[in-house]
């Protein structure tokens, strides 16, 4: 019950930063989590607690979602990547996952610390964006964390920030719920459920109170306490298993 009351802190934690930033749910959960439990016993859990709010924001904002690039760049890639990187996980060792996860979480929050220190856009040759897109969906597919990858992958994309945040909530809506149906096949999902049933009143909380932060403090800051706190929770995982 101990790890489960921190797990539910962690959760909540997530959950209220995503409502004041818009971003990061698993990806805060899970980093912090790992740092109590095994990456794989975590997945089956907050993959399913992400799509009760993915769903729902991806209906309420579905006028704004970019059809043509879900379905004709991201999804093929992404979803090819994500079974791939599902297929591999039962092949990684706890010992692999944590530390690759943490080296994840470092260069993205190292990288968006950078990039707001600096105060300047991120680049890349475009060739690049379909191999960047296809790792996202491995990295999915390991720690449901294909976001960090696949923001970079879509820097330059000429899309307004609505469509842009809509089109991304609903990526992560399609391959959580494939995921979550690929847990449920595999068995993992019936153990996690009283879990599941446990934290999810946990997400109207969060948002509740990430809505009240939104128009409290400023965002910048929150941002970057938030990355620090990433990098720190990365280096962490990284030197657990060292």
């Amino acid at each position: 019950m101990e790890w489960l009351w921190l797990l539910a802190i962690f959760v909540l934690f997530a959950y209220t930063v995503e409502a004041v930033t818009g971003f990061g749910s698993i990806v805060i959960a899970l980093s912090l989590g790992a740092l109590l439990l095994p990456v794989s016993e975590l997945l089956p859990v907050l993959v399913p607690l992400n799509i009760l709010m993915t769903g729902w924001l991806s209906w309420r904002l579905r006028h704004h979602i970019d059809v043509r690039l879900l379905a004709t760049r991201i999804l093929p890639l992404m979803g090819i990547g994500t079974l791939v990187g599902y297929l591999l996980l039962p092949f990684l060792h706890e010992q692999w996952l944590k530390p690759l996860f943490g080296l994840l979480i470092v260069w993205f929050a190292g990288r968006e610390l950078w990039r707001l220190h600096r105060n300047r856009p991120v680049h890349h040759p475009h060739w690049i964006t379909p191999p960047l897109i296809f790792s996202a969906g491995i990295t999915h597919g390991l720690f449901a964390s294909g976001g960090p990858l696949l923001v970079y992958a879509l820097v330059g994309t000429k899309l307004d920030k609505a469509r842009f945040r809509a089109t991304l909530i609903s990526v992560w809506f399609v391959l959580n719920s494939s995921l979550t149906l690929a847990f449920l096949l595999d068995g993992r999902l019936h153990s996690a459920l009283p879990t599941i049933v446990w934290l999810a009143g946990l997400i109207p909380v969060g948002v509740l109170l990430g809505g009240y932060l939104h128009h409290r403090v400023d965002e910048s800051v929150f941002r970057k306490l938030v990355y620090a706190l990433l990098v720190v929770t990365g280096a962490l995982l990284i030197w657990s298993a060292a």
